[in-house]
Parts: structure tokens; sequence; C-alpha cells
């Protein structure tokens, strides 16, 4: 029972202890997956246990990113020791255990998931030394929060030598009156710093923090601010909650769904999807020998529940010498006669049972050797009766299933703003599905009682999947309850296709996607066919995914989403993918990553106003910054081929008991489960009032740089400030701004918007567009109106002189350098008449100031008709000069 989920994080964790690598490897080894041409014995099926693990330094991390384990979320880190969850089998137990890996604690069993551990995330350093260069500190965050029992002081401060090994950063502050201080942690992923952190139990709230560091940078200080505070106005006295009641299985939800819909036919439909799944079905199979050399693994051609459990197989000795290899059918019966030799021993190789089998029974089943074996060992006298090993009842379909959604709404002809809210791509998050369903309810039930639940209800379209995998969600409930993807086997004759492999078949639905996929060279997914974050055969290969797509297709008008997973609390937005380089997708905008932001406080505090849950500023953000890379998940391709806002819930907060954070795992007792579904209904509910805020907003957003027009000694850091979240478009060559012009992004890594840096004399031309498509100043960036913003930054020059005709010839001067002139003439008419300017200027001759700038105008423009003057030189001089003009 391989599996491969391991974090990207665990490549750089610190090395702490030594280890003998190579042994490592060789110790675990696949032993599973043993595919050589000797015989050896075939591991059988084993019980899994959830552990924690005990990681002691990089090299180890190293050889284990190679080994297909599962690997849960969370890593952490307390004494200076590293562990991560891990599903292992006892056998793999005790080769780590033999290999200086400790199993700290086991976590769960097949009955049992309850966990307690500190929750850190993962700290690196770097051996080599960057280059020397003066440090700056930032504080990026610096908040206290109130979770359940406890306050919570939560830092994030940036060093530019971050990367840099020995760099610490020291935290100050005043509590209760005495002086605290405490060491950040350096958080970084996949090889790159990302920031430093602190977050650590209070007992009174400081007003200010102080950041040192021992490099020697100038101190940073930030006041502290509530993160998530303030509460959201209470549901209204008719308001009703608390649906669900049990963990449910597809077959319950379908049959709720359809009461729902008979009961409220004017605001709900059932959207049936088109790509069916393949089924809670598989073939009967059986493995006939322990030996790998001298086995065969049988598979029925038909479904098992259509014949193929009937099927039974024996490989008989016939007693007798001389005999040949000899098939002989009854029905459904095969009987395999093996060959003797003169003496009547048995001569048939696995090889020859298999050939023989494919040949004479091929209606009724193919047969392998055991995973491309050579199969030259002499099979042993066997009987089998095949089986598909599914334990669900009869009534459970094994048919292909419609994957189907909830729609509400009160017009639904794809004239309001769209939502969709989908959950359990993952099969064992089995908490998902009530936050779906939870939240489907409570729209309907309200609907008619409590205004706010009706305004949602009438101004948007909302869509809601409560199981887009019910094939995994029923091998989960059934099976195998750590089934993570759905059911289907891609593994070919010679990969892990025999029975002893079934709970490791499946492809991982939020890694199926087109965006960001393994296959463009993406980290986070595999293309191995039993592991955990299997992306499949090919992109979209698997009709789950396709739904998802097939929905963002026939409804252009879906604006928002919310891809409901769990465990940990995490709270999430693209980019979801980065490469070998640690390259993400494209960031969002500093103006849309600032609205992602922005409704997340919003979507947050729902979530708190249930039981006090807070999800952490550490897990809140773009993926790759607070979690790992995904390659090929559903909210990327949403994002960025189609323009929705989407978001990742990991439901599941951990729970504080008053000494550390307590893991709560994919499925926790029911009583937990519901009050994660009710928090997170309370979330998903707060996502839908974002939408509805955004399709009401009419108002154009607002931009002013700062600081503005003026002349400044030497270079200029530029910040152009927004009245509400929007991308800022610009140009830097006086130009007139459009949609394909330079947007401003962010500084970095968990940091606001970028500043211009201007060097020298520039026009930055600009206007801001917000999340609802409004635009400043009602511009039209197609047409041909000036409505945008302009402002000039004059540098260099006497700071007591207004701006003028010197500074118009300094930038002819410029651009000569820079060869933005084909020949000197040109230079020389601009030059000599700027120096006519230069008179009138000194006369004061306002009239004829500005009668010479219109000539000078002119005679640019000649210039950019014959060629003589680049595009740039031409635009940012004229920039100027329109400037001069209205000064």
């Amino acid at each position: 029972m391989r599996k491969k989920r391991l974090k990207n994080k665990l490549l750089v964790l610190t090395t702490s202890t030594a280890i003998v690598a190579s042994t490592l490897f060789a110790s675990l080894g696949s032993p599973i997956f043993a595919e050589t041409a000797k015989g050896e014995l075939i591991p059988q099926e084993e019980s899994f246990s959830v552990v924690s693990l005990e990681i002691p330094n990089e090299a180890a991390a190293e050889k284990i990113r190679e080994l297909e384990i599962d690997f849960d979320h969370g890593i952490h880190e307390h004494d200076g020791v590293w562990e991560v969850e891990a599903v292992v089998t006892p056998s793999e137990v005790k080769m780590l255990e033999k290999n200086g890996i400790k199993v700290a604690e086991t976590l769960m069993t097949e009955q049992v998931w309850q966990k307690r551990v500190n929750e850190r995330n993962t700290t690196v350093q770097r051996n080599a030394m960057l280059a020397a260069e003066e440090e700056t500190l930032q504080v990026l965050r610096a908040n206290h929060y109130t979770n359940q029992s406890a306050t919570f002081l939560y830092l994030e401060a940036k060093s530019s030598l971050g990367d840099v090994a020995g760099t610490v950063l020291t935290a100050k502050w005043m509590e209760n009156g005495v002086e605290k201080s405490a060491a950040l942690a350096k958080r970084s992923d996949y090889g790159a710093y990302l920031y430093h952190y602190l977050e650590l139990p209070i007992t009174g709230i400081p007003s200010t923090v102080t950041i040192v560091s021992n490099k020697g940078a100038a101190a940073a200080t930030s006041n502290v601010t509530e993160w998530l505070g303030g509460g959201k106005p209470e549901p209204g006295e008719h308001y009703v909650s608390g649906f669900v009641d049990h963990y449910m299985t597809p077959a319950e939800m379908n049959a709720k769904m359809d009461q729902l819909a008979a009961e409220f036919p004017e605001i709900l439909e059932i959207v049936e999807m088109p790509n069916k799944t393949n089924g809670y079905r598989r073939n009967a199979q059986a493995l006939m020998g322990t030996v790998t050399n001298s086995s065969v693994s049988v598979t029925s051609k038909a479904w098992g529940h259509e014949g193929g459990n009937d099927i039974e197989v024996s490989f008989v000795n016939p007693n007798a010498a001389n005999r040949n290899l000899n098939v002989i059918k009854t029905g459904k019966k095969i009987v395999v006669q093996l060959a003797t030799d003169s003496s009547g021993k048995i001569t048939s190789t696995a090889k020859q049972v298999v050939d023989a089998l494919n040949k004479d029974a091929s209606n009724l089943v193919t047969a392998t050797t055991y995973r491309g074996n050579v199969g030259n060992g002499v099979v042993g006298v066997l009987s089998a009766k095949l089986t598909d090993g599914l334990k669900a009842p009869a009534n459970v379909s094994r048919e292909p299933m419609t994957v189907r959604a909830f729609r509400i709404g009160k017009v639904r002809d794809g004239s309001k703003p769209g939502v969709l809210g989908y959950s359990q791509e993952h099969a064992r998050e089995w908490v998902t599905p009530l936050v779906s369903m939870e939240s489907a309810e409570r729209l309907l039930r309200n609907y008619a009682t409590d205004p706010g639940t009706k305004k949602l209800v009438d101004n948007l379209d909302i869509f809601i999947v409560p199981t887009v995998n019910p094939d995994g969600a029923n091998y989960t409930f059934y099976d195998y309850n750590m089934q993570r993807r759905n059911m289907t086997n891609h593994c070919g004759p010679e990969g892990a296709s025999d029975f002893n492999s079934r709970n490791s078949w499946g492809v991982d639905l939020n890694r199926n996607h087109s965006i960001g996929s393994v296959f463009d060279g993406y980290i986070g997914a595999s293309t191995s066919c039993t592991s955990d974050t299997f992306a499949g055969p090919s992109i979209n290969s698997e009709p789950e995914a396709k739904n998802l797509v097939w929905l963002a297709d026939n409804f252009d008008n879906l604006k928002f989403s919310m891809n409901i997973h769990s465990n940990g609390g995490y709270f999430m937005w693209s980019p979801g993918a980065y490469d070998a380089k640690r390259v993400t997708l494209t960031r969002p905008t500093a103006g849309e990553e600032a609205f992602y932001w922005k409704a997340s406080d919003h979507i947050l505090k729902t979530i708190q106003d249930h039981r006090g849950t807070v999800i952490q500023p550490t897990r809140t953000g773009p993926i790759p910054d607070v979690l790992y890379s995904a390659a090929g998940n559903s909210a990327d391709y949403f994002w960025y081929k189609k323009g929705i806002y989407a978001w990742n819930f990991e439901v599941g907060a951990p729970l504080w008991n008053g000494k550390g954070w307590v893991s709560v795992g994919f499925q926790p007792t029911y009583a937990e489960g519901h009050e994660e579904a009710m928090e997170f209904a309370n979330g998903f509910i707060g996502m839908l009032e974002v939408a509805l805020d955004q399709a009401g907003d009419k108002t154009n957003p607002e931009s002013k740089a700062v600081p503005g027009s003026g002349r400044y000694a030497k270079s200029v850091k530029v910040d152009i400030e927004t009245s509400e979240p929007a991308t800022v478009y610009y140009t830097l060559d006086g130009s007139r701004p459009t949609f394909d012009s330079a947007k401003i992004q962010l500084a970095g890594i968990r940091e606001g918007a970028e500043k211009l840096k201007i060097d020298a004399t520039t026009t930055i031309k600009f206007f801001s567009v917000d999340t609802a498509g409004n635009v400043e100043n009602n511009y039209n960036p197609k047409g041909k109106d000036n409505n945008y913003n302009s402002v000039t930054l004059t540098i260099g020059g006497d700071q007591t002189k207004e701006p003028g005709a010197s500074d118009l010839i300094a930038l002819v001067e410029r651009f000569n350098k820079e060869g933005g002139f084909s020949n000197s003439l040109a230079v020389r008419q601009l030059t000599t008449h700027l120096s006519a300017l230069e008179v009138y200027e000194k006369q004061k001759a306002t009239d004829k100031i500005a009668k010479h700038l219109e000539t000078f105008k002119t005679l640019l423009d000649s210039q950019k008709k014959t060629g003589v003057i680049s595009e740039k030189a031409y635009n940012s001089i004229l920039a100027y000069a329109d400037y001069l003009t209205v000064k």
C-alpha cells in the first residue's frame, strides 16, 4: 500500500544528524513492488496506520521523496526535530526505524484518527552564502488573534539577507508591562526563502512589535493589529442551520438532492453533468502464487458484479508423466492442467501458464506474470475464485454514476453572476460534502424568512456539487477509508495492476487539469499510476475532471468558485503550482491579490463566527506560499483559463488544547465533523456575500501616484494607491495606457504592490480597473479620450527651479545617448528649438511659451513620421511637452 504524497517542503529540511542515505534507500526500496526475475516472496497486503515520523535530515528527506509513501499536509517542528504525518504499513515502519527515522507517535489505525502535535511550518537554512549586501528589514504582518481558548501573537517579517545562513531575526515587544522577545523561524519552500515568522500564545496584547537582525540592519517597528477582528453581524432571528446529521454516502446525497428539488422547485434545479464516472466497480482478480517469478495474475474480462466474481481458476497436477500443458473450460470454471516431465514433476512456468490462459480462456480472463516479471519459475498447484474485492452491499450501484449539482437561484438563465462550490475531489475527505449539503439547504430553507438569504438567492446563480468523486467516495466508505483518488486503474500489465495493488489505483482529480500540469513540468503531481497524486495518463483524462470543465464552459456567468477540501484549516488561492525552479504560474496583479485578501477577511470572519475558529494567517494566502505546489489543480484552471476568482478551503482547522495544536484528520468523529461543516458552510455563504457585493459594485475606482508630479534630486519610488482593490495599468514612455500596458504587480511574496522606481525624468500615465470591471473616470482604453491619470517626475537639476525647457533638453540628450535618434540632425533641430523656448521662459512670455511648445510638438510629429526618432523617445518627450503646456 505505497503512496506518494511527499510534500515538496521535505526537500529543504534542515540537516541535524547524519544518516547513510544510500543504506536508507536500499532498505526502503519498494518491497511491495519488487519486480526482479528471480523468485522472491510477494509481500501480502498489510493494514495501514497513520503515524508521525521524525525526519532527521535533508539526506533522508531526499531519499524518502523517491518513495511512494502517502504524506499528509502538515510538517511539524518541535525542539529542533521535524515531523511529518505518513500513511505506512507495519513493514515500512520497521524499515524506517531501522534507518534512524523514528515513529514519534501513532496517530491513526484503520479505526481511529486522533493526533496531537505542536504545529510548526518548515524552516530551512541553505549552506551557500549569498553575496554580501546591505540588509533591510520589513514587517509583513503583525497580528494578534484569539482562537477558541487562547490569544496568539503572529508575526511575519522579511530580511533582504533571508537566504544567507546565520541570519537571525528577533522580535521584541511589551506584554503586561514586561519586555518579551523571541526568535523568528525562517520559512522556505522548495529551496526558496519566503519569510521569517513567529506564532505563540500571549497573555497580554502588545501595541507594537520591533524586529531586529543579527546582521545589523536598522530595526523595523510595526503596530500590532487584530487578525479577523470585528466579527460578523448576527443572522436574522428566523435563520436556521444544522441540517446535516451524519456522514453521507453518494446515494444519500442524491436522495436528499431529489427531496429538496421536489420541495423547492421555484428556486432549485438539479444539473446533471454529461460525463459519467467509471463506476464503483472492478474486474474480478486473483493473484495465484506467493513468489514473484512463479505467480500468475488473473483478471476477468467481465466486471466482478457482472459475472467476473463467479470465475474459478485451478492449476492442477495431472499426476502423470510427460503431460502437456492444457486449459480446460467448463462454464466459468477454468482448469489448467500443468505439464510434467518423465518423472511426473511439474514443469510449467508462470509465463507458459499465462500464455495458455490468454490463448484458450481469453473470453473469460486475461493473465499476466507478476508485474512484468519474466515468469521463469515453476508454478504450484493452486485454486482461486476471482473477486473484485468490493465490500459495499448489493444496493450500492456498481454502474457509472452521474455527477450532479444543485443550481439555486430565483433567476437561473445566466443573467445573474454565477458562484460555484464543489467538494470531495478527494474521496477520503468526508466532511467536505457536508459543507456543500449544509450550505445548499441553508439557502433553500432560509429563503422565505431571512432577508439576507433572499438577496443571495434572488441575485446570484449558485452551483453546488456535493461530491465530484462519487466512486471514490463509495470506496472510502465501504472498502478503504484512506482512498484519495477515483477508482480507475490506469496501471498496465507490467505495472501494479494485480489484486494486491487495488488500494493504490486511481487518479488524483485535483491534479488532472490542464493548467500548470505535471505534463508541462510543474511540481506536485506524479506520473506513477500508484501515486496518491497521480495526474492520470493525460490532462483531463477523467470524467470527473471533465465535468468541472463542462460547468465552466457552459455557464460563462461563473465569477467565483470554492474548492472544498480537508484538512488543516487552510484558505488559499492561485497560483497553485510552480516548476522545478520554483517559478510559479503568473501571480495575480497587486489589485487582484488585494481583492483576494479583502474578500478573505470577510469569508474567514464568517468561519470564525460559529465557534471562534481562526484560520491562521500563515495558512492564508496563495497556495505555494502556505502549502505546496499542486500541479494541475482545478482552481488554477478556473482562474487562468476562465478568469474565475477561485478559492480553496481546507476545512478542519487544528484545535488548540492549551499546550499545542491538535490535528483533526480527514475523518474526525462526527461531532467534530459537524462543527467543521457548520463553520465552513458559514464561510461558503460568506463567499456568496462577497459575490453579491461585487455584483452591486457600480463605483469607479480612483488612483493616485505618491509622490506626484514634481522635481526630485534623485531617483524616486512611486506608489500608485487605489481607493479599492483594483488593477493599475500604466506606461512610462508617454504612450496612452491600454489593457495591453504593464500592470502594477506584487513587490514580492506576501508583500503589497510594487513601487515604480523612476531614475530619470518620466511621465507616468495610468488608470485603474476594479474586480467588478469598473474603469476609473470611465476611461476607454480602446478609444481616443484622455481620461487617464498622468504625473511627470523631473529627476535632477536645480531643485528651486520650475520644470521647463532645460528638462526637455535633458530628455533629448538622454534618448540621444540611448540610441533614440537615427541621426544627429534630428537632435540639433529639437535642442535648437528648445533653446529658443528657454529665452521665452526667462521673459515669462506665457503666450509665446505655449505657442512654441505646440510648434515643438509639431516638429516631434514630423520626426516620428520620417522615422528618425524611436517610439519610446517620441512618447516620453511628447508627454513631457504636454506636461509643460499644462504647467
